[in-house]
């Protein structure tokens, strides 16, 4: 790959001697299996914890009313960062669940630091269906600071 298409600040920050750097984050296990856990600019930091956002995302899945789920970072005064997650429930529901529902799923089922303090019925997509984590990430920041 010779870089981005009239990008050269796009190329200079993922093009080091000749390798093309995707900005994705694994494991390798013992057994040589790579596994990829996030992207680096998917990583919420708060108060020194690294949140996948894939992580808080798988665990946003399981419940049966909650169709698709995309966590990113909200400035936090405090804290740096906190995690806000934008959600799409399933049509035909009896009964949505309410906000506290869902914080409290979250609090049994993820750590603490990970559970997300906002949450956005909203999930802004490219012509393809893909989530828009940048626009989402623009939401979360146009919330303000949490103080």
């Amino acid at each position: 790959m010779l870089g981005y298409l009239k990008d050269p600040l796009g190329t200079s920050k993922c093009m080091k001697d000749g390798w093309f750097y995707t900005g994705d984050m694994g494991i390798m296990h013992q057994d040589g299996y790579l596994e990829i856990k996030d992207r680096s600019k998917d990583v919420i930091i708060s108060v020194g914890e690294n949140i996948s956002s894939v992580e808080a995302e798988s665990v946003l899945y399981t419940p049966p009313a909650f169709h698709e789920a995309a966590v990113v970072g909200r400035p936090d005064e405090f804290w740096g960062e906190t995690p806000c997650a934008f959600m799409d429930l399933k049509d035909g529901l009896n009964q949505k669940p309410c906000e506290k529902d869902i914080i409290d799923f979250c609090r049994n089922n993820m750590p603490h630091f990970m559970v997300p303090k906002v949450f956005k019925d909203e999930l802004p997509r490219t012509s393809t269906g893909k989530i828009q984590k940048v626009v989402l990430k623009e939401i979360a920041k146009g919330m303000g600071p949490k103080k």
